[in-house]
């Protein structure tokens, strides 16, 4: 079995307090975990606020090292990534999706200008037409188009297109890894589902592992392959 993400015995500690009256902080403790390359999957953390979830997963994109235990990504030292270049071939196949669609995007720039990014920055794309083409072919895959977003700014659209217009960003660079942290928490009750369902349809449709990260379970035992709380 080749591992797509493999977690052995991580943990994170944060030194609080002052000088006289240090303390530890023990964010994660001793997870472990491994994805397999071959089978996607979604694979669901759950835990209430402040039990390690999302430093785990910023762990897992690199933004935080670990104390101790080892974090590989495609047989990949996560936290010996140095290289600027390597930087970015780890996240072009690593790709986040964050809690607040309305945070995601600078309210005072056009939606369309994050994806071109996207595409210009990973993909290494530069002609117009091959940006737009793999912009909008990212936007089908989550119902929308590149039309239906073009020049249109965070304000003049719901909470759930806006969290399916970050799922697009985050499938332009045809990653291997998505890590949602909390994706649903800020949409609608009823629009939660589908958002979750689109994980599914992604999993199945163009082979991405998933790792969901929430604190509720109804959502996490119906959408995931394994859960650990």
């Amino acid at each position: 079995m080749s591992a797509l993400l493999e977690l052995q015995h991580v943990n994170k500690d944060y030194r609080i307090g002052g000088f006289f009256d240090s303390a530890t902080l023990h964010a994660v403790k001793n997870v472990s975990f491994t994805l397999d390359d071959s089978k996607p999957e979604i694979f669901t953390i759950v835990g209430e606020s402040g039990s390690g979830k999302t430093t785990t997963a910023r762990m897992i994109l690199g933004n935080e090292t670990p104390t101790n235990g080892t974090l590989r990504f495609m047989g990949q030292d996560v936290a010996a990534i140095r290289s600027r270049a390597d930087r970015l071939k780890f996240m072009a196949k690593a790709q986040p999706i964050f809690q607040n669609p309305f945070e995601a995007f600078n309210p005072l720039t056009t939606i369309d200008y994050f994806l071109f990014s996207t595409a210009r920055r990973f993909l290494g794309l530069r002609d117009k037409a091959a940006i737009d083409a793999a912009t909008d072919k990212a936007l089908n895959h989550v119902g929308l188009s590149l039309a239906e977003v073009r020049g249109r700014y965070s304000h003049e659209l719901s909470g759930g297109q806006l969290q399916r217009i970050a799922v697009a960003r985050a499938l332009i660079p045809e990653p291997k890894l998505i890590v949602a942290d909390e994706p649903v928490s800020m949409v609608d009750a009823s629009l939660r589902m589908s958002i979750v369902n689109l994980f599914r349809d992604l999993r199945d449709r163009l082979g991405v592992s998933i790792i969901y990260i929430t604190h509720d379970l109804s959502t996490a035992y119906y959408i995931s392959d394994r859960v650990i709380i």
